[in-house]
């Protein structure tokens, strides 16, 4: 196996950790930075560490996305379909993020894989892509939504008699461990995506076995890439996760915080699903803000986004697709 072909597929999968990075940074800090928990640098550096110590925490998800989602191609063909998924992805994450449109990275890696495979004639896992990607996709955002209302409702209830500047500042400095937690289960979640990418190059360039556990450069090179991804920060979705969906206080922030990360974990660990952050931490947002009242969202944004994460699959598969042929066109 051409070792180029290698470092080169290596160094996009990097490359798209660092857009995945910037990307979502938002969906671990736009809360406690819009309630101004943390000051927006202070936020970023936190994220940060806690992505890096995120991706160290296991390797479920990375087993999905290397070995459940397509056949494992071959040869040159292989590694120029891993090349093409990993382009598709970037050129979406870079398009949705100039518009401030908070969409799925992760969603945009899978559509890459599937629509790469599909263009270079390799075999699709329909049913680990219906069971680990379609599914929860469905799934995450509808339990975040009833997640981060019920969480709400439960903190109105428990605070209710509480004096409200008082219970602000402690939900302030409560958030500092909400978004922390947020910042973990990130990592925990996306970082894996993009080993499971390294791995299934390691494998098809015959340097590692497709049982073997995960290097340590490996874990080491994509939690370090998405740590510095975090912390250039995503300003523009941050904008639209912390104001234009709703305008949220520390108890808000708290209560969407908590219920993003206690998803992320659960799906990690539980079933190994590598779920969107940017849709859980959304919907959790919607749900904890029509605890207020119902019109207290902005739908017609909210609309939006969930148009945008509707055709994320699809449109970058169609790119992905292409690249293929690109590839398949210049180098044969």
């Amino acid at each position: 196996m051409d070792t180029f072909a290698l470092i080169v597929t290596i160094g996009v999968a990097l490359g798209f950790t660092y857009t995945n990075g910037f990307h979502d940074s938002a969906n671990a800090i736009a809360t406690s930075v819009s309630t101004r928990a943390l000051t927006p640098r202070a936020a970023l550096a936190m994220a940060a560490v806690m992505n890096l110590a995120g991706a160290f925490l296991g390797q479920g998800v990375a087993k999905t996305v290397s070995e459940g989602l397509i056949a494992t191609p071959e040869g040159h063909k292989g590694m120029g379909i891993l090349f093409a998924a990993l382009v598709g992805a970037i050129i979406w994450n870079l398009v949705t993020w100039y518009y401030g449109l908070p969409s799925s990275s992760s969603h945009a890696l899978f559509g890459g894989m599937v629509g790469a495979a599909l263009a270079g004639g390799t075999m699709v896992h329909w049913d680990g892509v219906l069971e680990k990607i379609v599914i929860p996709m469905f799934l995450s955002p509808v339990i975040g939504l009833v997640g981060g209302y019920l969480v709400m409702v439960a903190i109105m209830w428990m605070f209710r008699n509480a004096n409200p500047h008082k219970a602000k500042r402690g939900f302030r400095i409560a958030q500092t461990v909400s978004a922390a937690g947020m910042a973990l289960g990130h990592g925990l979640q996306d970082a894996q995506k993009t080993m499971g990418i390294v791995v299934m190059a390691l494998v098809i360039a015959g340097v590692e076995g497709p049982n073997d556990a995960i290097p340590v450069w490996v874990k080491i090179a994509c939690a370090m890439m998405l740590s510095l991804g975090t912390y250039a920060g995503g300003w523009r979705i941050m904008r639209t996760l912390g104001r234009k969906i709703i305008e949220l206080d520390p108890p808000q922030g708290f209560a969407a915080e908590t219920t993003g990360a206690s998803i992320m974990f659960g799906s990690a660990f539980l079933f190994h699903a590598p779920i969107s952050t940017t849709h859980v931490i959304t919907s959790a947002i919607m749900g904890v803000g029509a605890t207020k009242r119902v019109n207290a969202v902005r739908w017609g944004v909210a609309k939006n986004i969930i148009l945008g994460w509707f055709i994320t699959m699809p449109a970058a598969a169609l790119v992905a697709a292409g690249s293929y042929g690109l590839v398949y066109l210049l180098f044969g």
